[in-house]
């Protein structure tokens, strides 16, 4: 193999599978000689890739985790499989990765082949996940496109349906995605309205980057909280619950808001406070779906919330047979 870049990246493929690789089983695959795979290990170190040589009869190069992540080579069918597992990690918000998982999604994306991205697309559309089911679902290729007009920066275009079932067509500058934890929201500058809103990504339709750039306009606070309280109309409130449960029994995102041990009279309790922007009927159906019995203190909105949703499931359970 005479040509010098190709062969880097063959070397490096082979160096990203996880063994150690004898020198002249390495040369022997490429074709070289030993010398040669010695200069292209250097090249490669140069290039930031930590290469580790052992001396010795069992002795051989691997390639190990460094002080920074080096690009990688990937093959078909690993690119596939990454891409399926990113678009669910987007489609389907995760706490704590739906983010990162749009961000890596954009950029493998854009550089997938055409035949790639065929096969992926036939496979997502093949499959269902079973997921909590209390939020709505987002295709990827729409989070994709966003992420990418935010990145540009560069105007978008989209149909958009409000809640009340208006449709219209929309020219924005994106600022930021925004994820809830239960659906995806774009904060950007409406050009026609000349103000900033919030738009549910589940509601836009027909996405696409228009390729005029734009220089990024400074939003009035922070986006998350921009989203906070349009969904609040304004402000967030203080949730306080005490749930018959242990604190270990709590998943991991309300476990951190548990308050000190408390006198429980000899019954396990945990009490809850947190402050949050979201509707109160959506916020009692995600601590109903934790599945533990709970009390809700505070505020008495939350409360009344609660009370229509346990009503409503005890109402369709129907009379015992």
């Amino acid at each position: 193999m005479t040509d010098t870049p190709a062969r880097l990246l063959s070397l490096l493929s082979l160096l990203q599978t996880p063994r150690e690789w004898p020198g002249s089983e390495l040369a022997q695959r490429l074709r070289v000689s030993a010398r040669t795979i010695r200069r292209d290990i250097e090249r490669l170190r140069e290039l930031g890739y930590p290469v580790e040589a052992t001396l010795g009869a069992e002795g051989g190069y691997r390639l190990v985790a460094g002080a920074a992540m080096p690009p990688l080579l990937l093959d078909d069918e690993e690119a596939v499989a990454i891409a399926v597992g990113l678009r669910a990690g987007a489609g389907h918000a995760v706490d704590g990765i739906e983010e990162a998982s749009v961000r890596a999604l954009a950029k493998l994306e854009q550089v997938l082949p055409s035949r790639l991205r065929h096969r992926v697309g036939a496979l997502q559309s093949a499959t269902t996940a079973l997921t909590r089911g209390d939020g709505a679902s987002v295709d990827p290729r729409t989070l994709t496109t966003m992420a990418s007009a935010v990145a540009g920066p560069e105007r978008l275009r989209f149909a958009y349906r409000a809640a009340d079932g208006a449709e219209s067509r929309r020219l924005v500058e994106p600022y930021r995605l925004v994820s809830t934890g239960s659906r995806w929201y774009l904060v950007a500058y409406d050009m026609e309205r000349e103000d900033w809103r919030t738009f549910r990504v589940d509601r836009v339709r027909e996405p696409f980057a228009t390729g005029a750039r734009f220089a990024p306009r400074e939003l009035p606070m922070d986006a998350v909280e921009f989203v906070r309280r349009g969904l609040r109309g304004g402000g967030t409130y203080e949730v306080e619950a005490a749930f018959a449960a242990g604190a270990e029994q709590l998943p991991p995102w309300l476990r951190a808001f548990a308050l000190p041990d408390l006198p429980d009279g000899g019954r396990p309790e945990t009490v809850v406070r947190f402050e949050t922007g979201d509707a109160p009927e959506w916020m009692a159906a995600r601590l109903a779906l934790i599945g533990l019995p709970f009390t809700v203190r505070e505020p008495a909105e939350l409360r009344a919330a609660a009370g229509a949703l346990g009503a409503l499931l005890v109402g369709s359970v129907g009379p015992a047979d």
